[in-house]
């Protein structure tokens, strides 16, 4: 009996010995996977985000500058010249290429083909349209998109708008895809967090994050219209195009630039809010372009030493210096001089913050502007008229026409040519600067949009209808 009962003590204490690591690893395991559960996380929201995200490649060409022949050696370089036979050593060179003669230190230009990067984000499931960055895909002959589950698609310009580096393309034949939630970019404070996403340098989707650093920035480029999200959120090549969201993965911009004095990132970047990016793509899906409007003022940044000299009572806003003729600014009573602080409702910060909003907006919006004049507060209300700078890329109505630059006439009149790239398809076919297109096979052009709906079916042949001063002719590509 002494016996049996040692025998089961030393049983328990083998079989306690033998199960104590296992109850402690088991708990520990239980321990660590309660913490991963409470630990923050960014992953969950961007599992839903990240199918929203694309990858871009772009394949095109540009027109890339080559020098002209010195007079003094025409002769040497001529068409018949020995020197530009099969065999010479200089037979590839540009003087022997079509350079050209003159004093001139450039030519008419060659085409260069050339391979891109970047990303983009569905805004459309259903139709298949992604907005990305205008320098991405500009002089694109070709758009592939790469989705994060792998899978490609070819894709087309729908329109595409330079001054703010906004483009948007078209998935052809989509499915299932997942498109962005857009968030209101006028709610975002400085401080907000921030995450980026995108494809830098080609390696395939990548997240960053940062914060809101500050808004409204301008400057990069005076001639375009900016009002830039500025995060810290690390933004490199390849990133541009891709998604800026808030914690909730909703779309709150578009990232674009970065500075960068020594070509890397450190940490400014810049983003274009997305009620920006909203109001320029409806009207590219419902023009191919944008159609902004304006208020027909020019101004500058009101600041302590010009509000001191004006003796206006604020620190802020955007500064009347001249109000031009028939404008809209001029009809609803705006003169030199005014500060405008608010435009429908909204605080005012800069001159380049209010310029960005209402180049955001299109013709025949509604607006009221808050002003202080003479020390006083005045609402003035007012209808934008047309920009002069309403014009759109050829290469988003047809690829055999690309390196135009067109506007409609006005009240149906055609669709005029207000710039052609030397040596591109639009200047081989003969299109020239201030042509006007009046029909395309056989059909009356009023406008863009007519043109485009006329070229969408892709003819083999094209007859253009060309207004030329007094003249009428006809240009063929086929």
């Amino acid at each position: 009996m002494k016996k049996t009962t040692l025998a089961m003590s030393a049983l328990a204490l083998s079989l306690g010995l033998a199960l104590s690591p296992l109850t402690a690893t088991a708990a520990e395991t239980a321990s660590s996977a309660a913490t991963a559960q409470q630990m923050p996380s960014l992953a969950p929201m961007l599992e839903k985000v990240m199918p929203s995200v694309v990858s871009i490649n772009v394949e095109g060409s540009t027109t890339v500058n080559t020098p002209r022949m010195p007079r003094n050696f025409q002769q040497f370089f001529g068409d018949n010249s020995p020197f530009c036979q099969d065999g010479s050593p200089f037979q590839s060179s540009p003087f022997c290429q079509g350079g050209g003669a003159g004093d001139d230190s450039q030519g008419g230009g060659q085409q260069q083909k050339f391979m891109a990067l970047g990303s983009g984000v569905i805004i459309d499931a259903a139709k298949g349209y992604v907005v990305t960055n205008n320098h991405v895909v500009d002089n694109a002959s070709s758009i592939k998109v790469q989705l994060s589950d792998g899978r490609k698609f070819d894709a087309k310009v729908v329109g595409k708008d330079p001054r703010s580096d906004i483009a948007l393309i078209q998935i052809q034949d989509p499915k299932n895809l997942t498109a962005i939630k857009i968030a209101d970019s006028d709610a975002l404070r400085v401080g907000d967090y921030t995450v980026a996403i995108g494809n830098p340098f080609g390696l395939g989707e990548t997240v960053t994050s940062g914060i809101v650093s500050a808004l409204g920035r301008s400057g990069l480029n005076a001639e375009n219209y900016e009002n830039f999200i500025q995060t810290d959120a690390a933004i490199n090549r390849g990133n541009s195009g891709g998604a800026l969201v808030n914690l909730n993965g909703e779309l709150i911009g578009i990232n674009t630039a970065i500075l960068a004095p020594d070509g890397g990132n450190i940490g400014i970047g810049f983003a274009i809010p997305s009620n920006m990016v909203k109001n320029l793509t409806a009207q590219m899906v419902q023009y191919g372009q944008v159609k902004r409007g304006e208020l027909g003022i020019l101004g500058t940044e009101l600041n302590s030493e010009l509000a001191k000299a004006m003796k206006v009572d604020a620190q802020r806003g955007a500064f009347v210096s001249q109000v031009m003729p028939n404008s809209s600014a001029a009809k609803a009573g705006i003169k030199a001089g005014d500060v405008i602080t608010s435009l429908n409702g909204k605080p005012i910060s800069s001159f380049a913050a209010l310029r960005a909003e209402v180049g955001s907006m299109p013709i025949g919006s509604k607006v009221t502007l808050g002003l202080l004049r003479d020390g006083k507060a005045v609402n003035v209300s007012l209808e934008l008229q047309q920009s002069s700078q309403n014009q759109v890329d050829s290469s988003t109505i047809f690829s055999g026409i690309e390196g135009a630059e067109m506007s409609n006439k006005g009240a149906d009149k055609g669709v005029v040519v207000n710039n052609v790239k030397a040596n591109s398809p639009a200047a081989r076919i003969g299109l020239k600067k201030g042509d006007v297109i009046m029909g395309a096979n056989q059909q009356p052009v009023k406008n863009i949009a007519e043109l485009r709906k006329i070229l969408d079916s892709k003819p083999s042949v094209l007859a253009l209808n060309i207004q030329r001063g007094d003249t009428s002719i006809y240009l063929l590509m086929q």
